[in-house]
């Protein structure tokens, strides 16, 4: 199966490999092992890092919820989003919203469209709390919890009993 998502997590699995979690418009958040990942001389070399969009091409587990990553074109690397820590750090926010609310294997194409337009704003203008409450907003709306008179980042919290820890950090920064 093929699919175009955007990099949200990675963690080691094995000394050589990887597993990576996408923000997908086509399955939604999805876990795969790109094995022999982290070797030198790997395919993958160079190609998965946080926030990269790609189009990538999955051979689906058989059971459980980890698949495996057959091969991938890097689309935008999204170098913009790392020319602060304020920049990476909202991506970093904005992907953990996403990734905390989603259910894994589900499509969510509305959810992975904030995400897209999300990143590719930081990418080109840097984060303020404007930016910061119109995602939280956006976020809302999409989840249907947007409710009158209530700050939109109180109904997520409500609703998922919490939000990422990078929010208070960012808060900070951006001076709210």
């Amino acid at each position: 199966m093929k699919a175009r998502g955007t990099l949200i997590r990675s963690t080691a699995l094995t000394e050589t490999s990887l597993i990576v979690h996408w923000c997908t418009d086509e399955f939604g958040i999805i876990k795969t092992v790109a094995r022999g990942a982290r070797r030198p001389k790997s395919p993958f070399a160079g190609k998965l890092d946080l926030f990269f969009y790609c189009e990538i091409e999955v051979h689906p587990a058989k059971r459980g919820d980890l698949h495996t990553l057959k091969d991938l074109n890097l689309e935008n690397a999204r170098l913009g989003l790392r020319r602060s820590y304020a920049q990476t750090l909202a991506a970093s926010y904005f992907a953990k919203l996403i990734d905390q609310i989603a259910e894994p294997d589900s499509p969510m194409p509305e959810l992975a469209d904030l995400l897209e337009r999300g990143l590719n704003y930081l990418e080109e203008n840097d984060i303020d709390l404007r930016a910061m409450t119109h995602f939280e907003k956006q976020l809302a709306e999409n989840l249907g919890v947007l409710q009158p008179g209530v700050a939109p980042f109180i109904s997520i919290r409500d609703l998922f009993g919490r939000l990422p820890k990078q929010r208070e950090e960012l808060l900070e920064r951006v001076g709210g």
